[in-house]
């Protein structure tokens, strides 16, 4: 070969020289790694030239090379699951017990109360509720969830570097309207259950009312009401009552008409508060032993004497209100009244209490209408368990079953014509549900 090369004339064996040289370039390029710019120099060659270069040995690693710049898709896996854990709070548990349950170390736990004010809740637990643990393959807790009540829930998990972050989740809610009406037969009490109304309602509605209306004492058969209140929803799933909006009581003939205003009270459609500045009642009471009566023949002593009160008989440690705002003056024991607390309000407004197995305040304490200052019981002269209440006006002693008490304070200026807008709007949506439920009876 080397013969036949150098036989040839100079200018062939030119020609042959340089494309050897030209071949020991092309096996060179791929251990070149200069990239990119390299790429653009063999653009740069004409067509019919490039596919030849690279059709002269598929094996070079210029093909390898090529291949890696492309990059791969990589479809994101979902993690691992984790394996749960369901422990139900039992009466007597410490937080350390359910997690031990769980097979979670205390230090994890110490870590996610360390959470601050997100995680305190979790110390607060009650017999029945439940926490969820969420364990990997190891062991090790990655989510945590308590539900706080049925729209909150607690959220704690590990982030992408291990350590531990927690939010509150809450459930939208969607609230209706709905309507409800009922005449009493028997008692208030069954005609709410009859109109279906929850055990709370019924109460609430006995207290928007319990102001102008003894529901011990002046319900009648034949009384009805009209109620308009709000029914809360999740998802379409039913969770929990809201607020009365209005309401409309008939009593003896008596038509006393509530509505809802945006501070949580409740007024009458021109704005008076439906809340006097009394309570008719001091205490939740089952019966009424010995009324108001000025002539009374004295059941222990057999003498005619004066009975300047009321006695409200229930059970022993039921909770005695404060009937108004005021300013405790006595809070002490005699033989006679027993354990007593003396209340001295505005308008030289006096109310007594008498006969109670505990006293909670004390001389000078300010107290606020509805405030328990005592248990019912059967200290001093007594026949059995009972509270005597008084209601003493300028000296002298009035009935508290009917004396006139004075209103709480009614809306005035821009506030009550807001009002009475409103209040307009809402009664009538009421009378026009009235209406269509007695079209609708046969």
């Amino acid at each position: 070969m080397q013969t036949l090369v150098t036989r040839l004339p100079l200018a062939h064996r030119l020609v042959i020289l340089g494309l050897l040289v030209l071949s020991a370039l092309v096996i060179l390029l791929p251990a070149d790694t200069s990239g990119s710019k390299q790429s653009s120099e063999l653009s740069e060659l004409s067509e019919p030239y490039v596919p030849e270069l690279l059709q002269i040995d598929t094996s070079f690693p210029a093909v390898t090379e090529v291949a890696l710049l492309i990059e791969p898709e990589i479809e994101e896996s979902a993690g691992p699951e984790l394996v749960w854990h369901s422990i139900t709070v039992q009466s007597g548990d410490a937080l350390s017990n359910l997690f031990r349950r769980a097979n979670v170390s205390q230090q994890t736990m110490l870590a996610i109360l360390a959470l601050g004010d997100s995680t305190r809740t979790l110390t607060r637990l009650f017999p029945g509720e439940t926490l969820e643990f969420g364990l990997d393959e190891t062991g090790q807790l990655q989510e945590l969830r308590y539900a706080i009540n049925r729209l909150e829930s607690l959220l704690v998990y590990r982030d992408d570097e291990g350590r531990f972050r927690s939010e509150q989740q809450r459930r939208t809610v969607e609230t209706r309207t709905e309507y409800a009406a009922a005449t009493i037969q028997s008692s208030f009490w069954h005609a709410g259950l009859s109109a279906g109304l929850s055990n709370n309602q019924i109460m609430a509605l006995a207290s928007i009312f319990g102001w102008d209306i003894d529901f011990a004492l002046d319900i009648r058969a034949g009384d009805s009401f009209t109620v308009l209140f709000e029914r809360n929803y999740s998802e379409d799933e039913f969770i929990g009552y809201g607020s009365i909006l209005a309401a409309q009581f008939s009593n003896q003939g008596r038509v006393i008409q509530a509505v809802r205003h945006s501070d949580g009270h409740y007024y009458k459609p021109d704005g008076t508060s439906m809340r006097q500045a009394f309570l008719r009642a001091p205490v939740e009471f089952t019966r009424i032993s010995s009324n108001f009566n000025p002539r009374r023949q004295h059941p222990v002593t057999g003498r005619v004497a004066p009975h300047n009160g009321i006695d409200y008989v229930a059970p022993v440690g039921t909770p005695i209100m404060a009937t108004g705002d005021g300013r405790v003056t006595a809070s002490t024991y005699n033989n006679l009244n027993g354990n007593y607390v003396f209340i001295q309000h505005g308008n030289n407004i006096v109310t007594k209490y008498l006969h109670l197995s505990r006293r909670q305040v004390k001389v000078g304490d300010r107290v606020r209408q509805g405030q328990v200052i005592g248990r019912l019981g059967a200290t001093g002269r007594v026949t059995g368990p009972h509270l005597h209440y008084e209601f003493v006006v300028n000296g002298v002693h009035r009935n508290p079953r009917t004396v006139q008490l004075p209103q709480a304070q009614a809306l005035t200026g821009a506030d009550k014509t807001n009002f009475i807008a409103k209040a307009t709007e809402v009664l009538a949506e009421l009378q026009n549900q009235q209406q269509q439920l007695l079209a609708a009876v046969p």
